[in-house]
């Protein structure tokens, strides 16, 4: 047996679950392109993404079927429980070909196998599934009655197992590592680019008694004026005194994600910075102190929108999601939202990045933490002060400007 991160009578349950989730959407046969998908039922891990590759999960069969290109194939031998024999690559020629594509091998065996009639899932919305895919499948097998089922395993993942828990609380710790690095290094004329690279050391090399993986999205570093939104990087500017820095990373550990965001300020804040920092931390505090199973996350999202509104302020955009295993392009699971409408019922080990970030013209905010539900409220994943900060901190001390803690 390979040294899998989960025992095996763990992906059973997993591939168990997953299949009274076909039943109840009346698939027979599942087709998986999402890696993170693959990861969680055969435990698949490698940087082959960006070819085509599937798993597909046959309501009678015992084990599900890695199809992939055949230099990838050593790899599912090596990081899943699958039996060689439902290993099956696919030649090279049809890796980026003109002439052939990857689902036409795909559709062949599914109809050597006899599952071109059944009724088909796919995930239409997945970043790896395209519409060359879908209609090369299509084409394949024009008996076979298709429908989205984008959703179904990310449903299934939400709640974690205590294992699953461990690895994020691993992550967590890296992230802790990661966070004070970026605070140390963040100077007056200091480079971005290298405040970046301090970040991806600390994320990779973890802590000593254990590593870290690559997390699915790089570290976000707006700086200035940049602050007023959330998805910049870094370029090589140097910073400034007087600069705000949003510092928005993650630990991962097994592919499971701990997110962590905090405000940095190099000098004294501006007053629009410290007044709306108070409200947003004051908000956070309050909504985590409020979250307990059998909230909706409509629910969760009303306690933010009605503290802040004491103080005049309203954000539009959603204010957390459900987190955990990923793979690049994004480390959120897709499936529920704190924002109205949401109905999703919060239950316990469901875990969630709690981000309330509020991005004006000019400026902005953010601060956020990953939370786990527990039985009578949340558990914080990581052990890092909410506030925010003046850089450049000193190594292993935290410099607050102000607002509550952790």
């Amino acid at each position: 047996m390979n040294d899998l991160p989960f025992l095996l009578p763990e992906y059973v349950e997993r591939l168990h679950r997953t299949k009274e989730s076909m039943e109840a959407a009346g698939v027979e046969v599942l087709l998986l392109t999402d890696p993170a998908n693959l990861y969680y039922l055969s435990g698949y891990d490698a940087w082959s993404f960006y070819v085509h590759q599937m798993l597909v999960v046959i309501l009678e069969e015992e084990q599900p079927i890695w199809i992939g290109r055949e230099q990838d194939a050593n790899g599912a031998r090596l990081t899943t429980w699958i039996h060689r024999d439902n290993i099956i690559p696919y030649p090279d020629d049809y890796v980026q070909s003109l002439q052939k594509h990857p689902m036409d091998f795909i559709a062949d065996c599914l109809t050597q196998i006899g599952q071109a009639d059944r009724r088909i899932g796919v995930e239409m919305d997945s970043y790896y599934f395209t519409a060359q895919a879908y209609e090369r499948l299509k084409k394949g097998m024009p008996d076979a009655r298709f429908q989205d089922c984008t959703l179904l395993v990310n449903r299934v993942r939400m709640v974690k197992s205590d294992q699953e828990i461990a690895y994020m609380l691993k992550a967590a710790r890296i992230a802790e590592g990661a966070m004070q690095m970026a605070l140390e290094s963040i100077a007056p004329g200091v480079r971005e680019c290298d405040v970046a690279a301090n970040i991806f050391h600390a994320q990779v090399s973890g802590t000593p008694h254990f590593g870290g993986d690559y997390p699915a999205i790089v570290p976000l570093l707006p700086a200035g004026e940049k602050t007023s939104t959330p998805h910049l990087t870094w370029t090589d500017r140097t910073y400034k005194q007087g600069d705000t820095v949003l510092v928005e990373l993650a630990g991962c550990y097994r592919r499971y994600h701990s997110p962590l965001a905090r405000t940095a300020v190099i000098g004294a804040p501006s007053s629009l910075v410290r007044d709306l920092a108070e409200v947003v931390i004051e908000g956070l505090n309050t909504t985590l102190d409020a979250v307990k199973p059998g909230m909706t996350c409509e629910e969760v999202e009303w306690v933010w929108r009605s503290s802040i509104a004491k103080n005049g302020w309203l954000k539009e955009s959603r204010m957390g999601y459900s987190v955990g295993l990923n793979y690049p392009p994004d480390w959120g699971e897709h499936t529920a939202s704190f924002r109205p409408g949401d109905q999703t019922i919060l239950q316990p080990n469901m875990t969630f990045h709690m981000i309330p970030g509020m991005w004006f013209d000019a400026y902005g905010v953010e601060l956020s933490e990953t939370f786990r539900v527990t039985e009578n409220g949340c558990e914080v994943l990581a052990d890092f002060p909410r506030e925010v900060f003046q850089c450049p901190v000193d190594s292993g001390v935290y410099h607050p400007l102000g607002g509550s803690g952790a």
